[in-house]
């Protein structure tokens, strides 16, 4: 189809890109809650035990996803590279692009593991007394094994995306928590922590053995080719240059709040248990803005391969549009509700008063947070990645972590900012600030990108 029949094809306005995104969101969102909700399980059932079992599982789950979420993004290069194929209708090689995703993220889930398997690094960062380590060396010893089932699942995840396919992945993501919640109940009495760990494991190789078992038997995926192929260089190479800067954005922007974790650990296990229970809550609220600049991504990329340009520019616009308006919204909702929301994870009154003023930041956070993640997914939908990575690291790192260090530890000399109040006060910052480079930066690409169409559209000119 003609770039001018698919230009034809979508309608300009902004509720007709929601139409389009929206079908493509809803079930990312689901998947994602129910993804994020093995660690909301986890948190409720050891916050009800004791503040070092939640510390444990606080810096066992930064540890866990500083590793998990830099290999992650990795693997999901497969994204946009079968995106753009698709919308170019070239199904055999986004089949053979995926197949190559996942040898990637065989060979990373090796690194990933032994490093989960010796945490000593993250344990000495976070200054953890002996019993705090040793929970956390339990949890991270399970995740370990699961590990590997993690990063295959997400290259699936990543390809189904990219052509459209996310209620299969919804409907895997779904099956999976229905298997952790249980094993869960009955792990965590006897085992604590880690029991919260092998009952994820468990639920994330069973959770694979479907995906593969899904995608083997639906005819939709026969057009792509699916054959077992070996590893090809070349293609790890692609994977590669533009899977790395991708994870390490996701990196520092996920370190940027699991190393507070660790700093706050040191300031004791009550701060780090308020801290737990406000990441998590703020977690589940970026599940929504998350959705839609998948979706978004997706589709922009896939109109890329399709050569409109035009519509690609136009649902990179709505997209950002309909997720910072949604996701300031939703952070006025659960600013009000905040204390029996808070509630819901602890009835200990010392971590529900640890974990309040933290909420406080959320409605200016979580909206600069859905910009920057938005301006961040359609700008990989266009293969460009080292700019958001290099804004990454001065503004979440540089002023959000640094900053927050600052003021934790009272060098600022600011009362009312010490503890782990001035971490979210500096991380709200460092977001806002990645928020503006962000757009800004995707405003001009998607300018540049419309001027070098119209000169490719132009007319040769007359020599004088």
């Amino acid at each position: 189809m003609p770039p001018s029949t698919l230009a034809a094809a979508h309608p300009a306005g902004r509720m007709a890109s929601l139409r389009r995104i929206a079908p493509l969101a809803w079930p990312v969102f689901v998947g994602q809650v129910a993804v994020l909700a093995f660690g909301t399980v986890d948190t409720m059932l050891v916050a009800r035990r004791s503040a070092e079992d939640v510390a444990g599982l606080a810096v066992g789950g930064a540890a866990y996803i500083t590793v998990f979420v830099g290999l992650m993004g990795v693997v999901l290069a497969i994204g946009p590279i079968a995106g753009q194929l698709f919308g170019a209708r070239k199904l055999p090689e986004a089949g053979r692009q995926f197949v190559q995703s996942l040898w990637l993220a065989l060979g990373l889930s090796v690194i990933g593991s032994l490093v989960l398997l010796f945490p000593a690094p993250f344990l000495a960062l976070a200054n953890a007394d002996e019993a705090v380590a040793g929970k956390a060396r339990g949890y991270l010893s399970a995740l370990a094994v699961a590990l590997p089932a993690v990063l295959a699942f997400q290259a699936m995840r990543g390809f189904n995306l990219a052509v459209s396919r996310p209620k299969a992945v919804m409907l895997l993501q779904l099956s999976g928590l229905a298997l952790k919640i249980p094993l869960t109940i009955a792990l965590v009495p006897s085992l604590g922590v880690a029991g919260c760990g092998i009952a994820t494991a468990i639920a994330m190789w069973l959770q694979l053995l479907a995906a593969v078992f899904v995608m083997r038997r639906d005819r939709f995926y026969a057009p792509f080719e699916l054959k077992r192929r070996g590893p090809d260089l070349a293609a790890q190479r692609a994977l590669l240059r533009l899977g790395v800067p991708i994870g390490l954005s996701i990196l520092i922007e996920v370190t940027g709040f699991s190393f507070m974790a660790l700093f706050i650990a040191r300031l004791g296990a009550v701060p780090v248990a308020g801290h737990q229970i406000a990441i998590n809550i703020v977690s589940m609220m970026f599940m929504l803005p998350l959705a839609i600049a998948n979706a978004t991504s997706t589709l922009v990329a896939q109109q890329i391969g399709a050569d409109d340009l035009r519509d690609a520019r136009r649902v990179g616009w709505h997209g950002l549009q309909i997720g910072v308006g949604v996701s300031a919204l939703f952070a006025g909702l659960v600013f009000f509700a905040r204390e029996p929301l808070i509630g819901l994870y602890t009835s200990q009154t010392a971590i529900a008063a640890a974990a309040l003023p933290l909420i406080a930041w959320l409605v200016l956070f979580h909206t600069a947070d859905a910009a920057q993640t938005l301006a961040a997914f359609v700008l990989r939908a266009y293969r460009i990645t080292v700019v958001p990575l290099v804004i990454y690291v001065s503004a979440l790192w540089g002023v959000g972590l640094g900053g927050g260090t600052y003021l934790a530890f009272g060098a600022a000399g600011i009362d009312a900012l010490r503890g782990a109040r001035g971490y979210w006060a500096a991380a709200t910052l460092g977001v806002v600030l990645a928020a503006v480079a962000l757009v800004v930066f995707m405003a001009w690409t998607l300018r540049r990108s419309g001027g070098l169409r119209r000169r490719e559209q132009a007319p040769p000119r007359p020599i004088a």
